[in-house]
């Protein structure tokens, strides 16, 4: 029986659905809910013992015994599986690379782009490291319904780098040249600066990593998980939706720091010392950071639904269904 508690008008733990969201995904706040869960940096601490145990717990109802456990248990058991392993092979990911690792291991970079006023080799750095992070992050949460070669993700590094540093280094130039505008003018406008750089970086980051995946396509199913086949539509989608919320990901994120500090900047603690100064910048880059994730992931679901009419003629005589599902990646 599902939990007659609600969390903001939806049943906490409803009866539970095997391989299905917690929440509704046709709504923004279902979604939300349900990347609240998908980003919950508590998953990072689950021991191989407690995977394992929801792993065996999963497939014990999958295989019939609908009694195993309460629902509440069977969602949470699902939520460990689903935060750790990747939904296409099954294999664990990497901590830092996970979407609940992506604040834990990201804030650092972060706060290295919104320093203020920052050098150039300081500039170039943390943009490398910040599309170095996002390039990995995306390899390991792509779909990977069909495999591809190494050396295409190694070129779509390289063409994210390159597009980040030339981007910032570009309107840092730029700006630091425009003798017409007040040096506090430019120090304002230099804090924006990673905004754009990273939005159109992170972009290119995703279309080179999954450039792949529109030659050969991705595979799309029926409701009950039955392989129909591989769409190339279906990854034009895929590709698209991941790279919107991909440029729209860093806007809260690069956007508030900088109107926010200039504030936090008159406060007398923070002016005591470089070090403190330090801490508040961080500490705002990391909220905004864990407030701005969840937003962007869930401005679309990660399982999408495309009709069979919109897919390729071949597909379309392999199933009764009227609609079809395929893995969005994140």
């Amino acid at each position: 029986m599902g939990s007659e508690s609600t969390l903001f008008g939806f049943p906490k733990y409803p009866p539970f659905e095997f391989g299905k969201p917690r929440f509704p995904q046709n709504t923004f706040l279902g979604r939300y809910l349900h990347y609240l869960d998908v980003v919950d940096p508590s998953t990072l601490f689950t021991s191989d013992k407690k995977l394992e145990e929801s792993m065996v717990l999963l497939k014990r109802y999958k295989n019939g015994e609908r009694n195993v456990a309460t629902d509440e248990q069977l969602w949470k058991a699902q939520k460990v599986t689903q935060a750790i392993l990747h939904p296409d092979t099954g294999e664990k990911i990497l901590p830092p690379f996970r979407m609940s690792g992506y604040v834990p291991f990201g804030w650092i970079t972060v706060t290295g782009m919104c320093l203020p006023n920052p050098s150039w080799p300081t500039l170039l750095f943390w943009q490398w490291i910040n599309q170095s992070h996002n390039a990995l992050v995306n390899y390991a949460n792509r779909n990977a319904t069909q495999p591809q070669p190494l050396s295409k993700y190694v070129f779509a590094y390289g063409t994210a780098v390159m597009s980040a540093c030339s981007v910032a280094a570009g309107l840092t130039y730029l700006i630091k040249k425009s003798s017409s505008l007040p040096p506090t003018t430019r120090l304002i406008i230099q804090r924006f600066v990673p905004l754009p750089a990273t939005s159109m970086a992170s972009s290119l980051n995703v279309l080179s990593m999954r450039f792949a995946e529109l030659q050969t396509g991705i595979a799309v199913y029926e409701k009950d998980g039955k392989t129909v086949g591989i769409s190339k539509e279906a990854a034009k989608r895929a590709v698209t939706d991941t790279t919107l919320v991909r440029a729209f990901l860093p806007i809260p994120i690069l956007l508030a720091p900088p109107c926010i500090m200039p504030f936090v900047e008159k406060l007398k603690w923070v002016q005591k010392s470089g070090v403190r100064h330090l801490f508040a910048n961080a500490v705002v880059c990391t909220i905004s950071f864990a407030i701005s994730l969840p937003i962007a992931l869930a401005l679309f679901p990660s399982e999408c639904e495309i009709a069979v009419a919109d897919l390729e003629p071949e597909l379309r005589s392999k199933t009764t269904q009227t609609h079809l599902y395929y893995n969005k990646g994140l």
